[in-house]
């Protein structure tokens, strides 16, 4: 391990170590503010306020690097600050967190004081980039419920956090890897320097008169560029034209002086990280040449509530506000390698599920169902919301375009969520029989739970769950059970599986909703990271052909955007809410994140890992690779911290080098938290799992582990 702390390193070892400091309320209590973490003492900083700019802010600040399975609680314990190495391959977004704990405080008001945070783009030795704002993102991780869930975006151009008196603070930071980035080693840093409050510094950043000025000119801006009835071209170019002039001006400022144009934001370092007070962590990436396939390897479909979206942001259904915004949540989504649909929930469970707002024939339909990241598409049903003759009618002539469409394998109809009785079979199996009428190889998805209710299928209730494909044979192709039903019996799998017909094209998918709870793997708010991203190795080892999620944004009611969230009564904390509006946390418009919805996407290229090492080596072979690291086991058996999961990627990546790509010098490995060196020659053969275990990645499975919460 590296220290990422060059300076100041006795105080830094001494600092970085300490005990955590009481919270006012517990054990204790505390002294708000002003008080001191661990051997620091305030007479070193003097009697008066704490200039952070003359300070080393190791001084100030813990800093330490957590992996992405990690939930960075407010009172997560400092650790030593280490170089930070990762791996990834083209089309990859690997991630990891940043936290922080202030020793004391500098600034004059209730927080502890603020920190700005920079980073350098990442660049290889051939020249190569990995540009900040691009592939390098920041978010900081805000609490919901007491827990760290939301990843609201940090402003690269004025990237500053407030950090509260005896709490931690994280950063997530996340790499983005482009389809044809060059493979090799790209390093960074990333600098976090204790800074005034923008309170307490934004009248000395302009004087006076600089800031009347400045107000002056973009009132002069605004003037010049109110939307009027031109009289003429002529007219309208004069006036951008003078408006670009006093833009120019304000660009002429003293203050912005020390700004240049085209440096990028790696460039961009104050003055305290010049003068070396910052504390710098060093990042390294090795990006391997393997490409994860635009079209993901298992279809994972998760909706997205049109009511939810039509209520808080005020939108008329049909208008173009409404188009606007299905769109921007569509294309959003599709970046966590999951395919979305839109529903309207109808009585009885009764759904109305489509990914693509607008007909078949319009030019917006072709480059939805042409997505190539889209791995499957739900086709609307209209006739669930009018069953006139123009609705019907409507639905034949779009199910007659899209079966001529090379993407129609990818369709599918979602028509009715768990079923309970065979009135609700019997209404699956009519509409089944329209829809075969329009096209004989259409797919309809039916999700359940348990067997139809006053059916005499079997004696017991699982047997009569097993038995449901019997009845709905050939109005189901997709047939979707809950993972609750299995608990934690595995064995259970191939009682399903051997009802199903793969020769007439049926297909066994899965899914989670409310249950199952904890241990098992879930996307509730409060699990393990590992729990989280478990849900994706689950699927795997049962043999799963895709995942259905019902929804990522179904919280409460609310009419207006910036309402605050709300969990629905009833459900576990989270459950059916992956992301949060974007006017909750700022004045932006864009969905922010949950560390869950990140961890989804973790799993889902892990799949994509599994899938290529299982291509080499046969499935038996991956599914002993998920045993033998320790990542998966069962649903109350997997990994509980980060190790296992780094050693699981490093032997993908390792056993899927050829000779020729080795070097004589060896090759280094480069995984999450976890970073450790193979030397591997020319001559030699691989190292085994055991070998690659002992090279200091933590084992935790059953029980026998750390636990990150």
């Amino acid at each position: 391990m590296e220290s990422g702390q060059p300076n100041s390193a006795a105080a830094a070892d001494k600092t970085q170590n300490s005990s955590v400091p009481p919270v006012e309320g517990v054990a204790g209590g505390g002294t708000s503010y002003g008080w001191v973490d661990g051997g620091l003492q305030a007479s070193s900083l003097g009697n008066g306020a704490i200039d952070p700019t003359k300070i080393h802010s190791a001084d100030l600040l813990h800093v330490w690097s957590m992996p992405s399975t990690a939930n960075v609680s407010q009172q997560e314990a400092p650790r030593p600050l280490e170089h930070v190495n990762l791996l990834a391959a083209r089309n990859e977004r690997e991630s990891f967190q940043i936290a922080l704990r202030p020793k004391v405080s500098w600034a004059t008001s209730g927080i502890a004081g603020s920190v700005q945070v920079q980073c350098t783009d990442l660049c290889s030795s051939a020249g190569d980039r990995l540009v900040v704002g691009q592939s390098v993102t920041l978010r900081r991780v805000v609490p919901m419920l007491g827990v760290p869930d939301a990843l609201v975006p940090i402003d690269p151009l004025n990237s500053q956090i407030n950090l509260l008196p005896g709490e931690t603070s994280a950063i997530w930071v996340s790499l983005n890897v482009p389809c044809g980035q060059q493979p090799g080693l790209y390093e960074g840093e990333i600098f976090l320097s204790a800074v005034r409050a923008e309170s307490e510094s934004r009248g000395e950043s302009l004087t006076k008169s600089e800031r009347y000025q400045l107000y002056k000119e973009l009132r002069n801006c605004i003037d010049i560029t109110e939307t009027r009835d031109y009289s003429s071209s002529e007219e309208m170019v004069q006036r951008l034209t003078s408006a670009s002039t006093t833009l120019r001006r304000m660009l002429a400022l003293p203050s912005f002086q020390d700004c240049q144009e085209n440096n990028g934001l790696g460039d961009m370092m104050d003055e305290d990280i010049m003068n070396n007070v910052a504390v710098r962590l060093k990042l390294s990436l090795t990006v391997w040449d393997f490409t994860l396939p635009l079209t993901p390897s298992l279809p994972a479909v998760f909706g997205i509530s049109e009511t939810v979206i039509e209520d808080r942001f005020c939108l008329e259904h049909g208008t173009k506000g409404w188009y606007d915004a299905l769109d921007h949540h569509f294309r959003w989504l599709l970046q966590y390698r999951i395919s979305p649909f839109f529903c309207r929930w109808g009585d009885s469970m009764r759904i109305l599920a489509y990914t693509c707002p607008w007909p078949a024939d319009h030019p917006k339909a072709k480059e939805y169902y042409s997505d190539p990241r889209l791995a499957a598409y739900a086709v609307p049903y209209a006739p669930i919301l009018s069953s006139t003759d123009a609705a019907k009618n409507s639905l034949r002539r779009e199910v007659e375009i899209l079966k001529s469409e090379a993407h129609w394998s990818k369709s599918y109809f979602y028509l009715w969520d768990e079923p309970l009785n065979m009135e609700q079979y019997d209404v699956i199996c009519s509409i089944s029989n329209e829809l075969r009428s329009y096209a004989s190889d259409v797919r309809i998805l039916t999700t359940y739970y348990c067997g139809p209710s006053g059916s005499e299928l079997a004696p017991s209730t699982f047997e009569a769950f097993v038995k449901v494909p019997n009845v709905l044979r050939p109005h189901t192709q997709i047939f979707c059970t809950s993972e609750w039903v299995l608990g934690t019996r595995e064995d259970l799998v191939k009682d399903i599986v051997a009802e199903l017909r793969p020769d007439l094209g049926e297909e066994w998918w899965t899914y989670v909703c409310m249950g199952p709870s904890d241990p098992q793997p879930n996307w509730h708010l409060g699990m393990r990271g590992t729990q989280h991203r478990a849900v994706m190795w689950r699927v795997w080892k049962e043999g799963g052909t895709g995942f259905l999620y019902w929804g990522t944004n179904c919280y409460e009611k609310a009419m207006i955007p910036s309402a605050e969230i709300c969990f629905r009564r009833g459900l576990p904390p989270g459950d059916g809410v992956l992301f949060y509006p974007g006017e909750v946390f700022s004045s932006s418009h864009e969905p922010v994140a949950s560390t869950r919805l990140e961890r989804i996407l973790s799993g889902m290229q892990d799949i994509e890992y599994l899938k290529l090492y299982s291509s080499r080596y046969g499935r038996e072979e991956g599914l002993a690779l998920l045993e033998k690291t320790g990542v998966y086991l069962g649903p109350d058996r997997y990994a509980l911290d980060h190790g296992p999961i780094d050693v699981m990627r490093g032997e993908v990546y390792y056993k899927s080098l050829t000779i020729s790509s080795l070097t004589a010098t060896g090759a280094m490995a480069s995984f999450g938290m976890h970073s450790w060196e193979i030397t591997v020659h020319v001559s030699s053969r691989f190292q085994s799992p055991a070998d690659l275990r002992r090279s200091g990645a933590r084992m935790a499975c059953n029980g026998g582990c750390t636990d990150t919460r």
